[in-house]
């Protein structure tokens, strides 16, 4: 099949790497949340290549990352496994790190409380949660551009949205996580890293 392809993931791999390569040196098994394309999991394994990088989505997009990852033929990429959160068990395994990227906003805030229960399930202690996306401060946007962006995904669905950060940390530290780092990124993203 033809590999799905995503612009912006093309555009923020490259500052998301630089970002979460310093993290991860003494990680060794990472649960991708969300792979979507399989982009990222191509581009980071093959920098990464002391971490075994595990992809997960929904059934559908499966055929997608697998293209990527038949292509990439990396032995420290794992298939996907199957994760529709609030619907599918969650992996029988730890990991010491643990990375999503554009999912929060995607989400019913209702997915994103069972996101974080499930990933404190599967987190080693001293393992990292780093979340990559727009998020709001004390309730405001921090650019037009992301305001814009809030107005078109509550056009296409009710429940999508930018989060506010503050409850972000509020939900980590319900489930023995603490924010370690914010880390600001091109076009009004941020990295959230979050420690176990």
């Amino acid at each position: 099949m033809n590999k799905p392809y995503s612009a912006a993931c093309e555009r923020n791999s490259g500052p998301i790497l630089q970002a979460i390569t310093p993290l991860l040196t003494r990680s060794h098994s990472l649960l991708e949340i969300g792979s979507g394309t399989g982009q990222h999991a191509v581009t980071f394994a093959r920098q990464l290549a002391h971490l075994q990088w595990q992809t997960s989505d929904r059934a559908e997009y499966h055929p997608g990352i697998l293209a990527w990852l038949d292509e990439a033929a990396l032995p420290n990429v794992l298939p996907p496994l199957e994760l529709n959160i609030g619907k599918s068990p969650w992996p029988q395994k730890q990991f010491d790190a643990v990375f999503t990227a554009n999912t929060c906003h995607i989400m019913a805030w209702e997915e994103v409380e069972w996101m974080f229960a499930g990933v404190a399930t599967l987190l080693v202690n001293e393992g990292r949660f780093c979340i990559y996306g727009p998020f709001n401060y004390a309730g405001q946007f921090t650019s037009v551009s992301n305001q814009q962006f809030d107005a078109s995904l509550k056009q296409q669905a009710a429940h999508m949205g930018i989060r506010d950060i503050e409850k972000i940390t509020a939900l980590a530290e319900q489930h023995g996580m603490r924010l370690l780092d914010d880390v600001a990124m091109p076009a009004n993203n941020r990295l959230l890293v979050l420690i176990k």
